[in-house]
């Protein structure tokens, strides 16, 4: 399984490396995101987290790495940005037209996105799901996988910072992201209430996804308060340029 593992985000980091290199200027903050986001999800998918069978206290720090904080990270990398600007131009017209697409503007919808997210979450942990994962490495590397993208997707719809064909308001955006986290911290307490047949350190695991998935979130509305707060001084700055000169 680590040779699954390890050739896709060795390929994705020097991928990504290759390009952000022939971009000049590539801020090099984004390239630590995008190695620092790989990190975390190689750490939940090969480490010791990955070994942890029945812990539910170590899968969920696994969760975290995984579903929250490596695809925050992999957003603030933007990743969609990098690669328009590193393809040739009909090459990047025909990713923009995919942008485009009706499927696409679809499920970057940050409500879908999220809903998305949280319906998979409560299928994995409220289902009988867990505990077929646990003992299957091909089922565990499969639902791993659709973790990773459905977190990923629904960060890079709440937060917009790569291209999208059709990208809502920051309010909307605010009720998406709360939506989520209220669909994620639910979760989190009945797992403490109910926890799944088979498993040890429920208790501890469903604290440890509350309280994480709580500080992941609370990362994300700051970034999505930043926009907020730099789009508002833009608009003060362009009013001001706006006033006639006193004669």
């Amino acid at each position: 399984m680590n040779l699954l593992v390890w050739g896709p985000l060795t390929a994705a980091a020097v991928s990504y490396l290759g390009a952000a290199g022939a971009r000049s200027p590539w801020p090099p903050a984004r390239t630590v995101a995008w190695l620092a986001g790989l990190g975390c999800v190689a750490a939940s998918l090969t480490g010791p987290l990955a070994h942890a069978h029945a812990d539910l206290h170590a899968h969920m720090a696994a969760h975290l790495l995984l579903g929250m904080l490596g695809p925050l990270l992999l957003v603030l990398a933007r990743p969609g940005t990098l690669l328009l600007r590193a393809l040739p131009t009909p090459a990047a017209r025909q990713v923009s037209g995919v942008l485009r697409s009706a499927p696409v503007r679809l499920v970057t919808d940050p409500f879908v996105a999220t809903g998305l997210n949280v319906a998979g979450l409560w299928l994995l942990y409220r289902t009988g799901l867990l505990t077929e994962v646990l003992h299957s490495p091909g089922l565990h590397l499969a639902v791993s996988v659709h973790v990773l993208l459905t977190g990923w997707l629904a960060t890079a719809a709440v937060l917009a910072l790569d291209p999208l064909a059709h990208r809502r308001g920051v309010g909307a955006r605010a009720v998406a992201l709360a939506a989520g986290m209220a669909g994620h911290d639910v979760l989190a307490k009945t797992l403490y209430a109910d926890p799944p047949a088979g498993v040890v350190g429920a208790e501890a695991g469903a604290r440890l996804m509350y309280d994480g998935g709580t500080v992941v979130h609370l990362l994300v509305a700051a970034v999505l308060w930043r926009q907020w707060y730099r789009s508002r001084a833009a608009v003060r700055d362009a009013e001001r340029t706006a006033l006639p000169t006193p004669a």
